[in-house]
C-alpha cells in the first residue's frame, strides 16, 4: 500500500498557505465586506487566554471567509505571514496524519523551535477523528499559541467541545445572515434607515419590504448576495454545497446513517412545512420514515443547524406532557427557495410562512432565547400564537403574532386569541406584526403594538449584535475591551 509522504504534506500545507510567500491573503478571499460577527470573533482570537476558539455554523455562512479575513487582519498589524497556519482538514491526503503531526511538519518547514505567538487554524475539523482530544492536548502543550478550529457539524462539535474541552475551548456560533447584516453587507442599511435612540427607523417601509422578500429568497447566504449567477440558480448552489455535503456526506459520516437518501427526503418534507405545526405520525406518513428513525433524523438535522423544532404550550404557557405536535422552522428561509423556488408578493400563503420563518430565525441568533421560544395552541386549534417566549422559570414574558397583512389592525375580532392569552398570563403588552403599519391600540387593558415584520426583524438583528458585543466583552482582558 503506497504511503502518503511527509514531502507531500509539506507541499499541501504550502498550497493551503499562499500568504507565506505572497505576504498577503488573496483578495478573492478577503474582498467581501466583513460580517458584523467578524469583530466579535476577532476579539476572541486576540485574547491571551489559554483557550482554543471553536467556530461553528452551517455551511456557506462565511466561516472560511472569516478565517482568512482574520489572517489578513493579523498580517495588516505587521505580523509575519509565516506565523499563521491554515489547514483544511477535509483534504483526503491529511486523513492519516494527526493534528500534532501537521504541527510538526509546519515547524519543520520554517525551522521553528516553538509555536509561541503563532495562530493555527484547522478548518472543517470534524473530519479529524478524536479532534477534541487532540486539540485539548495541543492547547495544554502550547499555552502561547492561539488555536482555532471550525466546522459545519455544529451539534457534534459543540457536544465534543463541552465534553473534552471544558476550560480549554470557547465556542463561537456563526449563524446565517440576519436581515440587519444583509442590509449592511449590501451597503444600503444607512441609506434606508435613520438612527433614532439606538433604533434604526426605515425611510420607506415599502422598499424595506422589497428587500425583506429578497432576503427571504437568497439573503441568508453571503455569497448569494453578491453573485448573480448563484441567485439565478439557488437550487444548484444549495444542493451541491449544503444538501449534498451535509445530508449525504457530513451527517452520515458522523452518525453512521445507513440511508442518507431517506434523510434527504425528510429534510425536503420539513423544508416545505417550515412555519407549520407537524406531528411525528403525519411526518412518518408523508416521508415514509419510521417514527423512531424520524426522532433521530430530526435531532441530526437540528445538530447541523438546518432546522429548529419548537414545542407547543397551552393557553397558560404550560408545555404538554405528551408532545405529539410541534412546529418546525428552517434556520435559513433561503433554503426553501433553493428547494422549491423563489417566492413573490403574490405567493401569499407561502410568503406568510417564510416571513414567519425569517422573523423566527432572527431570534435564533440569541443564545438566550433560542430554547425559550414556543408557540401556543388551544381549544382544538381555534386559537394559536406564533411565538411565545418563556423566561427561565417557564413563565410567559412575551407573545408575538406574525402577519404579512395590515387587515388585522382594523379587525380586532381577529385578535381574540392573543388577547385571551395575554389576559390569562398577565401580559400588559403583546406584539402583532403587520405588512407596513405601525400602531398601538389597547383592548381590555392589553396594549397591542402593531409593527411591520421587516422592521421588527431589522431591530432584532441590531439588538442581538449589540447584546453579543456586551456579552463578549466580559470574556476579554481589560486592555482588549472596546478595541
Amino acid at each position: 500500500m503506497r504511503p502518503v509522504t511527509e514531502n507531500q504534506i509539506q507541499n499541501k500545507l504550502k498550497m493551503f498557505n499562499p500568504h507565506w510567500e505572497a505576504g498577503y491573503v488573496d483578495s478573492d478571499l478577503t474582498k467581501e465586506k466583513k460580517r458584523q460577527y467578524f469583530n466579535l470573533f476577532f476579539q476572541l482570537v486576540e485574547t491571551k487566554v489559554q483557550r482554543a476558539v471553536i467556530l461553528m455554523g452551517p455551511r456557506r455562512v462565511g466561516k472560511t471567509v472569516i478565517l482568512w479575513q482574520t489572517i489578513q487582519e493579523l498580517i495588516s498589524q505587521k505580523k509575519p505571514p509565516q506565523d499563521f497556519l491554515y489547514v483544511s482538514m477535509d483534504a483526503p491526503l491529511l486523513h492519516t496524519y494527526s493534528l500534532q503531526d501537521l504541527i510538526e511538519i509546519y515547524k519543520g518547514i520554517w525551522k521553528l523551535k516553538t509555536l509561541d505567538d503563532k495562530v493555527i487554524i484547522f478548518d472543517e475539523i470534524q473530519y479529524q477523528k478524536n479532534w477534541d482530544q487532540q486539540l485539548k492536548i495541543l492547547v495544554d502543550l502550547h499555552p502561547k499559541t492561539k488555536f482555532i478550529a471550525s466546522g459545519s457539524a455544529a451539534g457534534a462539535l459543540s457536544r465534543q467541545s463541552k465534553e473534552s474541552g471544558a476550560g480549554r475551548f470557547t465556542d463561537f456560533l456563526l449563524p446565517p445572515l440576519t436581515f440587519y447584516e444583509y442590509l449592511d453587507l449590501l451597503d444600503i442599511l444607512h441609506s434606508m434607515t435613520e438612527e433614532k435612540k439606538d433604533l434604526l427607523v426605515p425611510n420607506n417601509i415599502t422598499q424595506l419590504n422589497k428587500e425583506f422578500i429578497s432576503y427571504i429568497n437568497y439573503g441568508g447566504f453571503p455569497e448569494a448576495i453578491f453573485n448573480q449567477a448563484i441567485r439565478e440558480d439557488m437550487g444548484r448552489f444549495i444542493r451541491s454545497d449544503i444538501i449534498d455535503k451535509v445530508l449525504l456526506r457530513d451527517l452520515p459520516s458522523i452518525y453512521g446513517i445507513q440511508d442518507p437518501q431517506e434523510l434527504n427526503r425528510l429534510f425536503a418534507t420539513l423544508a416545505y412545512q417550515t412555519g407549520c405545526e407537524v406531528s411525528l405520525e403525519g411526518l412518518s406518513k408523508t416521508s415514509g420514515v419510521a417514527k423512531n428513525t424520524l426522532k433521530r433524523y430530526i435531532h441530526y438535522l437540528e445538530a447541523a443547524l438546518l432546522i429548529k423544532t419548537v414545542r407547543r404550550v397551552d393557553q397558560t404557557g404550560k408545555r404538554f406532557k405528551r408532545e405529539n405536535y410541534f412546529k418546525v422552522y428552517l434556520t435559513n428561509p433561503s433554503m426553501y427557495t433553493a428547494i422549491y423556488g423563489s417566492v413573490t408578493e403574490n405567493d401569499l400563503e407561502t410568503l406568510g410562512l417564510l416571513v414567519e420563518t425569517a422573523l423566527f430565525t432572527q431570534h435564533l441568533h440569541s443564545q438566550i432565547l433560542k430554547n425559550q421560544i414556543h408557540y401556543a395552541r388551544w381549544k382544538g386549534g381555534k386559537y394559536e400564537i406564533d411565538m411565545v417566549i418563556l423566561d427561565e422559570q417557564f413563565k410567559c414574558k412575551e407573545a408575538i403574532e406574525v402577519k404579512w397583512s395590515n387587515r388585522v389592525v382594523d379587525h380586532p375580532e381577529e385578535l381574540k386569541g392573543i388577547l385571551e392569552f395575554a389576559q390569562i398570563n398577565n401580559l400588559k403588552t403583546t406584539w402583532v406584526t403587520t405588512k407596513s403599519i405601525y400602531s398601538r391600540k389597547t383592548f381590555n387593558n392589553t396594549k397591542i403594538i402593531f409593527c411591520p415584520t421587516a422592521y421588527l426583524s431589522l431591530q432584532l438583528g441590531l439588538i442581538i449584535i449589540k447584546k453579543k458585543f456586551i456579552d463578549i466583552q466580559g470574556l476579554l482582558p481589560e486592555n482588549l475591551k472596546h478595541h
